[in-house]
């Protein structure tokens, strides 16, 4: 014989009082709603591993293209306004550069075939022997890394 203490229809909470009730009196007892709630109310928001990458990969990627401009302006405005004495290292501060193709002699010297040769203006340095430096464009002063880099706007 059933008896109405039965495991299935009694509950036990630590959050109601001590002694067990039972479904039945439960169901009566009215339901309690707060002033200006609204149902169905969102208690929580479960969120999967891919949901959290997600968000971090998207707050990250905004951080960084908000951040990195940020410091190379900041980087720039810096070393405008430090001194730079520092000599260029390919042409040793000279500004100018010894010309690949001929040496620095100005000439070029070019064996045509039976042993005889000829001898013209080099036309990389037009004679000169040597070329402006590409790093330094002819100060003789290393740029800064960030000095070397032109932004310029190609659009036009």
């Amino acid at each position: 014989m059933a008896t109405s203490s039965s495991p299935l229809t009694t509950t036990h909470s630590s959050f109601l009082s001590s002694a067990p009730c039972s479904l039945t009196t439960m169901a009566a007892l009215p339901r309690r709603r707060r002033p200006g709630a609204r149902y169905p109310r969102i208690q929580a928001i479960d969120f999967d591993q891919n949901t959290i990458v997600a968000i971090t990969v998207g707050v990250a990627s905004v951080a960084a293209g908000i951040g990195i401009p940020i410091f190379y302006e900041n980087q720039i405005d810096n070393s405008a306004k430090r001194d730079n004495t520092q000599p260029c290292f390919p042409c040793s501060g000279s500004g100018a550069q010894v010309c690949r193709f001929c040496t620095g002699a100005g000439t070029v010297t070019v064996v045509i075939g039976s042993g005889e040769s000829e001898v013209s203006k080099c036309v990389n340095c037009d004679g000169i022997g040597s070329l402006t430096c590409t790093t330094c464009q002819g100060s003789g002063i290393q740029p800064r890394y960030l000095d070397r880099r032109e932004f310029k706007d190609d659009d036009d």
